[in-house]
């Protein structure tokens, strides 16, 4: 029964040891006054046009936190979202969809307008054509708002990542 014990304590500790040395740290490492936390405070969300760029807007503001009264930065996108029809049924309908929604941004110094950061980002989501067009289109719907809220989770990561590094310069 001691044996048992013994091997998986054992191997959980040589992998403790291991994971220690491959300088891992938390991005979000001292919580919300961390390097991360305080920097995504910094920054405004520029206008983002149409409906996903109002499910993007909304969702990078749940993820960014409240910013400050006076950002120093402002994050610009641009959205492409595309629909594409395959598979083909017998009778030349379209069986299947793909939700493909991409998205540019760039971080941008709000005093001076030099351009800090400026990377891409893209979701996609499958979609099962229906003979029922209101279940296509809630499918469609649904498909925008699950690539919105990854866009903006992916966004989030890379300029909290950026932030850590040293990209950009927290408010003291």
């Amino acid at each position: 029964m001691k044996r048992a014990l013994v091997l998986p304590g054992l191997l959980l500790g040589v992998l403790g040891v291991l994971l220690g040395g491959c300088d891992l740290q938390p991005v979000y490492s001292g919580g919300s006054k961390g390097v991360a936390a305080t920097t995504l405070t910094q920054i405004a969300i520029a206008p983002i046009p149409d409906r996903a760029g109002y499910l993007i807007t909304a969702a990078l503001h749940d993820r960014l936190g409240t910013p400050v009264a006076a950002p120093k930065y402002r994050l610009e996108v641009e959205l492409d979202d595309q629909i594409i029809g395959f598979g083909v049924r017998g009778d030349n309908s379209i069986a299947r969809e793909r939700r493909t929604l991409r998205a540019r941004y760039r971080l941008v110094d709000a005093a001076t307008g030099a351009l800090i950061l400026d990377a891409t980002a893209t979701s996609d989501a499958g979609i099962d054509r229906v003979s029922s067009d209101y279940a296509v289109v809630a499918a469609e719907t649904t498909a925008l708002e699950r690539n919105a809220t990854d866009l903006a989770a992916q966004i989030t990561v890379r300029l909290a990542r950026f932030a850590q590094a040293g990209g950009m310069v927290a408010a003291q």
